[in-house]
């Protein structure tokens, strides 16, 4: 529900674009929920390209600022009203004249808060660093108050981004009409959504689902899962449409509402990133995730922390380490009784995250607290 005009907040975002889409995705979605809600919200962006495909309509009470456009930081400044609350996502630093802005409303505002939106994980130093003070002793934002916001699967933590009426949406969705107006011809075939980087193990398993005797259907979103699949191919010697059991279809660019009906529509979800792995766990379906490299392993850390809290089975868990190559066994393509497996686990997950209050409502609550 709206809120009243004396309870709306203006919200200033900011996202810089470094993760393939995926952090301007979460902050896209925050800043739809947080305007849905009744509230206005600046997306400040550095690279606005992906929303083209995103969310080609834009969304009534978000406006959409360049980040590099030095007169829109400069307008923002002479004549716009300083937002209410000033969420840096992932860290990102916003521009220093806009916190000087902020910095001189806070000292006479009724409300104000500075949210450091951090990354999501299921490790233990989320719960306890969520909703910590970090003092600000230098810049423009010297004397201020930064507070750290974790998103998080438990209730010590910030949630996860779901809008209200979400799932009872994926429990009346249809998804035979939905892919027949996406061009493809379903035939009960078992689907498979593709939205990864490039796994080691993408070749091996289009293989076993080419030799299997059941028949699977491979959707795969466009960029670099569609890239992957043509260089997997040539590796296999086989056509772009697939060979034997195996048919794959190419999906253009999805807007977000067109990206979750395709998760909603496969009986398995390869996804990756922050943004696809939470749309993930409300589409109720089995899915993998394949968690963004890094040059220390912690995505080592950070899968294992998650598979852990879900109760993954270890048939799932062995399937997640050989798609994010650390580990020599082949990822096994699942059975239909081990796929009953993996989905039983996904809606346990889901279940207990319903129970929870989603991170737009959290993170309004918070908020308010500290104004």
């Amino acid at each position: 529900m709206p809120t009243p005009d004396t309870d709306r907040l203006r919200w200033d975002l900011f996202c810089r674009v470094i993760d393939n889409h995926g952090d301007l995705g979460v902050c896209w979605r925050l800043a739809r929920q947080l305007a849905d809600g009744g509230d206005a919200v600046r997306l400040w962006i550095d690279d606005g390209r992906a929303l083209a495909w995103m969310a080609p309509a834009g969304h009534a009470g978000v406006t959409v600022i360049d980040w590099g456009d030095a007169g829109a930081v400069q307008r923002a400044v002479a004549e716009a009203p300083a937002p209410d609350v000033l969420v840096e996502a992932f860290g990102c630093d916003p521009a220093p004249e806009l916190v000087a802005h902020f910095a001189r409303h806070a000292g006479t505002a009724r409300r104000h808060a500075w949210i450091n939106l951090e990354y999501l994980s299921a490790e233990p130093y989320v719960e306890r660093l969520h909703g910590l003070p970090s003092p600000v002793f230098r810049g423009p934002g010297e004397g201020m108050t930064k507070w750290f916001f974790y998103p998080g699967f438990t209730p010590a933590t910030g949630g996860l981004l779901c809008e209200p009426g979400l799932v009872a949406q994926r429990d009346a969705f249809d998804r035979r009409a939905w892919l027949a107006g996406q061009g493809i011809a379903w035939r009960g075939e078992s689907l498979v959504s593709l939205f990864c980087y490039e796994p080691p193990a993408l070749a091996p398993l289009l293989r076993q689902w080419m030799d299997d005797l059941e028949p699977t259907r491979l959707l795969v979103t466009a960029g670099r899962a569609n890239n992957a699949v043509e260089q997997a191919l040539k590796m296999l010697e086989a056509p772009p449409d697939g060979r034997g059991a195996l048919s794959i279809s190419y999906l253009p660019h999805l807007p977000q509402p067109a990206f979750d009906a395709l998760l909603w529509s496969c009986d398995l979800n390869l996804v990756r990133g922050e943004d696809s792995f939470v749309r993930a766990h409300w589409a109720g379906a089995p899915f993998v995730w394949q968690t963004y490299p890094q040059d220390d392993d912690a995505h080592h850390v950070k899968l294992n922390a998650w598979l852990d809290w879900l109760d993954a089975p270890a048939s799932l868990r062995a399937f997640h380490h050989a798609w994010n190559g650390f580990s020599d066994a082949p990822a096994l393509a699942p059975d239909a009784a081990t796929l009953a497996g993996w989905c039983a686990a996904a809606q346990a997950g889901r279940a207990r995250l319903q129970a929870q209050d989603d991170l737009a409502t959290q993170l309004r609550g918070f908020v308010t607290q500290k104004s």
